[in-house]
């Protein structure tokens, strides 16, 4: 399985992004998605999940309300739909994906993902 994410840039805090992962040689359909993130310094973070169990999705306490993750499967192709941007969302935003129905916990961490993208910088400016 390979995974392309696409869609970082510059933007000013207030603004929007919208990150897109596309994989190849698995449905999406058929994996757990998942987004990370790394600032300068900093070690990578969980930002949001498409699981499939039951479809349910899940936000870090940080992006709760401000992200959307979200699936297009006929594209196979995962989204993460970024509102308000804050200078603190400045990153390297990295898609996953691992299969079967992983605990919570192991949708938190980022060593259980199997199939990684390439990252993407997003960066907010103040």
């Amino acid at each position: 399985v390979q995974l392309q994410a696409f869609g970082g840039g510059l933007v000013q805090a207030g603004g929007s992004l919208r990150l897109s992962c596309t994989a190849s040689g698995r449905a999406f359909s058929s994996l757990n998605a998942g987004w990370f993130r790394q600032a300068p310094g900093k070690e990578r973070e969980f930002v949001a999940a498409a699981t499939l169990r039951n479809g349910r999705t899940y936000y870090a306490n940080s992006v709760k309300g401000r992200f959307t993750t979200f699936r297009d499967n006929d594209k196979n192709t995962v989204y993460l739909q970024m509102n308000n941007l804050k200078p603190e969302d400045t990153a390297v935003y990295y898609c996953a994906a691992l299969g079967g129905l992983p605990i919570f916990s192991t949708i938190l961490n980022d060593l259980k993902y199997d199939f990684w993208g390439q990252g993407t910088q997003v960066t907010v400016s103040s």
